[in-house]
């Protein structure tokens, strides 16, 4: 009788190992399977931040033009100003 009750709680300690390493194999492909698509998700994230920083190196590959823009703008102000100046005096519509 002692002998069939040890080999009852042998054949319940495998059960319970076998049970518990089910447990394990299914938790850690649960863990496995949320890094792979969080790793999945970063380089998508990565590749669009990327293309972010393509873009504003695009958009600003021009900036030695401003200064060049800047020049007209005062030019085209300047003219501007003499016509409103000018008219003002002859016309004497135009307020200053």
């Amino acid at each position: 009788m002692d002998l069939q009750m040890e080999q009852a709680q042998v054949e319940q300690l495998w059960l319970m190992a076998n049970i518990l390493g089910a447990v394990v194999v299914v938790a850690v492909a649960a863990l496995l399977t949320i890094l792979v698509i969080l790793v999945a998700r970063i380089n998508r994230r990565v590749a669009a931040i990327k293309a972010t920083a393509a873009a504003a190196r695009a958009n600003t590959a021009d900036t030695t033009l401003i200064t060049t823009t800047a020049g007209g703008v005062e030019a085209v102000l300047a003219e501007g100003l003499e016509h409103h100046l000018f008219l003002g005096r002859v016309l004497d519509k135009v307020r200053s």
